[in-house]
């Protein structure tokens, strides 16, 4: 029984791939000009599966599928598509289709598919959009890149703070202007300055007499138009919210803020992080040409080259000891490794708990400590086993010695590292995910090799 329950799990989880089969047949379909097949192959799809196989096929394959699809395409596909070949897309597409595409989205959504666009194709699509809508996402382009003014949707449910559930229900049934998603009505008072929300959950089981000031939600708290995207999703993560209400200089109402979108922030900041401790850019995609991804890459790459010049330096220091001793050789990559990985696995748990927050001021020495002991206990244990193997492999107790006192102190200093490193960006105003990886590398390449090769000099020879 458990075997089957495995075998249907895994089954559920194919389900949310994209059929390989069915985008073979969408590329022969593109191949032969066969317009109908592609669009009928495509029109169950959902707009994230279409944008995830724009990605993955070829510029050329994109562009057959465009040629004989492009109508079709809608505003929710533009949004979903990677934003390293979304100009690419639009590009292809004839200016009444992109227009049409556009007035479907919300104004969050057209901000974010134009802010990175080049600024003819940006007028395209604004002169595309109702004057009304023009002039929401005019606005919201003229508050910083990555701020919660970018990040909101101007079209906002609100209702007096005196109206009952009853002249609420009314009024959104009258009205034909709504989002296509809301999870709140917030309440106003009559300078514009919100000061509470009701959940639409509770709106419709209150009697209709009820008044919305006395359903309104214990969770309600707004967000500056200033403020950074990361603590507007730091902030929905940590408090549950669902949506927010945002507001300017003067705590008037601008806009809404909801889950999906703070969401999206919190998923590319882990990406970013990730990307950044591998040191290939904070930007870099499969969709990337060789140009882009080459020149993402190298700036870390020869940084990584200067730290390996300098973990050879100390190597250069003691050449006679490693001419006398061959066997030092041997074991040298083992001890450098070990800090190495040791000192990774410090790293990502600190640079992850500095992103979520949950390494502040009032535990960074108990967690500093923890670390040192763990980085201790771990150097001990590896210590008895490498003392052990180089003493049967080479038969010299002594080289077993050396290569167990320099295990410890190298994975202790991987540990510390792993954590004063990151700690130490931050303060300065760096992202700890940033360059964290080839310092703390550098740090065990060099220590682990000038206490194995020092101990080596001191006990051996």
């Amino acid at each position: 029984m458990a075997e089957e329950r495995a075998e249907e799990f895994e089954r559920e989880e194919d389900d949310y791939r994209l059929d390989a089969d069915l985008v073979d047949e969408i590329l022969e379909a593109a191949e032969q000009d066969e317009a109908e097949r592609v669009k009928t192959l495509l029109e169950p799809l959902h707009a994230a599966d279409i944008a995830d196989m724009l990605e993955q096929v070829s510029g050329h394959e994109r562009r057959a599928i465009l040629r004989l699809w492009g109508d079709e395409i809608d505003g929710e596909v533009l949004s979903e598509i990677d934003e390293g070949i979304r100009e690419k897309v639009i590009s292809e597409l004839p200016a009444d289709v992109l227009a049409d595409a556009v007035r479907e989205l919300d104004s969050d959504d057209v901000v974010d598919l134009i802010e990175d666009l080049e600024e003819p194709q940006q007028e395209a699509i604004l002169d595309a959009l109702d004057e009304s809508d023009r002039a929401a996402v005019e606005q919201s382009l003229t508050y910083p890149e990555y701020s919660a003014g970018r990040l909101m949707q101007r079209e906002v449910v609100t209702a007096p703070e005196h109206w009952s559930v009853g002249e609420t229900i009314d009024f959104l049934r009258r009205a034909e202007w709504l989002p296509d998603q809301f999870y709140h009505v917030i309440l106003v008072d009559p300078g514009h300055h919100p000061i509470g929300y009701v959940t639409l959950g509770r709106l419709l089981s209150a009697t209709r007499a009820t008044a919305l000031s006395e359903i309104a939600e214990d969770s309600f708290r707004t967000i500056s138009a200033w403020q950074e995207e990361a603590d507007v999703a730091y902030a929905f993560n940590q408090y549950h919210l669902i949506s927010a209400p945002v507001v300017d200089d003067h705590d008037r109402l601008v806009g809404v803020i909801t889950i999906d979108d703070a969401m999206s922030v919190l998923d590319d900041e882990h990406e970013e992080d990730i990307l950044r401790l591998a040191g290939v850019g904070d930007e870099s995609a499969i969709t990337d040409t060789v140009l882009e991804t080459v020149r993402q890459r190298l700036p870390w790459l020869f940084v990584n080259l200067l730290t390996a010049i300098l973990a050879s330096g100390v190597i250069a220091m003691f050449e006679g000891t490693i001419e006398r001793l061959v066997a030092l050789a041997v074991l040298m990559p083992i001890v450098a490794s070990m800090g190495g990985n040791a000192g990774t696995q410090t790293l990502t748990v600190a640079v992850r708990a500095l992103a979520t927050r949950d390494l502040t001021e009032s535990n960074v020495w108990r967690v500093v400590r923890r670390e040192l002991l763990v980085g201790a206990v771990n150097g001990m244990a590896f210590a008895l086993a490498m003392g052990i193997v180089a003493w049967i492999w080479f038969g010299a107790a002594n080289l077993g010695l050396v290569i167990a006192i320099a295990m410890v102190i190298n994975l202790i200093m991987a540990a510390l590292a792993g954590i004063v490193i990151p700690l130490g960006l931050e303060k300065l105003g760096a992202d700890p995910a940033l360059a964290s990886g080839t310092f703390v590398t550098t740090v065990t390449d060099v220590v682990g090799f000038f206490a194995f090769l020092g101990l080596a000099g001191m006990i051996l020879l």
